[in-house]
């Protein structure tokens, strides 16, 4: 299974916050949308980098509730890994265990395609394990 055939299932909608936004305006968006994470965009469609509810919490730890009127730009990860269409649930799967990461934008043509959440990946993997089962059983039935 393809990354482009999971988001074709799941849809290519990805909530996305501005660089200038503030990280309570994020707070809220996360909030409301029952979100982990939101990719950061230019006016292009263009990651610049992602702000996950583990970067909120490691920012207020440093710097208090203050921090909350602070722009995005300035907590965000902007080493953001990304994954592309082609590659595999088990790619994707390596990527988010190796970087402890649990979303993953995908990204076609220098912008924003879509988004992969580790859920995503934990629900094929699993179909695809019953899937593999269910012929297993078929086979052997017929055998």
């Amino acid at each position: 299974m393809t990354v482009k055939s999971m988001l074709d299932r799941k849809g290519r909608n990805v909530v996305t916050v501005q660089l200038d936004a503030s990280l309570t305006d994020a707070l809220l968006l996360l909030a409301q949308k029952d979100i982990g994470a939101l990719v950061v965009v230019d006016g292009s469609q263009a990651i610049r980098g992602i702000l996950s509810e583990r970067d909120i919490v490691r920012l207020l730890a440093r710097r208090g509730a203050e921090a909350l009127a602070s722009p995005v730009s300035g907590s965000m990860t902007t080493r953001v890994l990304v994954c592309h269409e082609q590659d595999t649930v088990n790619q994707v799967m390596e990527v988010m265990t190796n970087h402890r990461i649990r979303h993953l934008p995908v990204e076609r043509d220098g912008r924003l395609e879509g988004i992969i959440s580790i859920g995503d990946v934990v629900r094929q993997r699993i179909e695809d394990v019953e899937r593999e089962a269910e012929e297993i059983r078929n086979y052997i039935a017929t055998a």
